[in-house]
């Protein structure tokens, strides 16, 4: 029972560290970052186990730590208030071409990070963008100015008879 127990309080540790680290960092790991992620994970594996080697020690921390990952999905599938402390939410870090300061500082981004996303994605000027956000995986999403333009020409024209 007490491997239960600290597989539950490693969980509910490692999801706080996630958390903190923010969606950005998680998103673009470095080859150095996923090796000390690597490290955590022995170490983790240390504090539950108490360095007791049974295979008994290891599917109960294991089993542990799957049931409450399905349990927090299941819970963020089920309530959409709980999704957002497990997830996150979107962030809008560009509105109308211009670079939300104040979210991307609160993100620790820089401007330029949210610029070289946009030219990723083929925007070679952020004053195009009419919103551009942040998601909960990392990535960036932008719209561009001619696309809603498009939609709202496509719903300004008159139906064909």
């Amino acid at each position: 029972m007490e491997t239960v127990i600290r597989a539950a309080i490693m969980f509910a540790f490692v999801w706080l560290i996630m958390r903190v680290i923010g969606k950005k960092e998680l998103s673009g790991m470095s080859a150095f970052e996923l090796v000390l992620l690597v490290i955590i994970g022995d170490l983790i594996q240390q504090g539950v186990t108490q360095q007791d080697t049974s295979v008994t020690a290891a599917v109960l921390a294991v089993s542990t730590v799957a049931l409450l990952v399905v349990m927090t999905s299941y819970i963020s599938f089920r309530f959409r208030r709980a999704s957002r402390l497990t997830e996150g939410f979107p962030v809008v870090i560009v509105r109308n071409g211009r670079v939300q300061q104040q979210v991307i500082t609160l993100e620790r981004l820089t401007e330029d990070e949210v610029r070289e996303a946009a030219r990723e994605q083929g925007i070679p000027d952020i004053r195009d963008v009419v919103v551009g956000i942040l998601e909960t995986d990392g990535k960036f999403s932008f719209v561009k100015r001619t696309e809603v333009d498009q939609e709202q020409q496509g719903q300004q024209e008159p139906p064909a008879a």
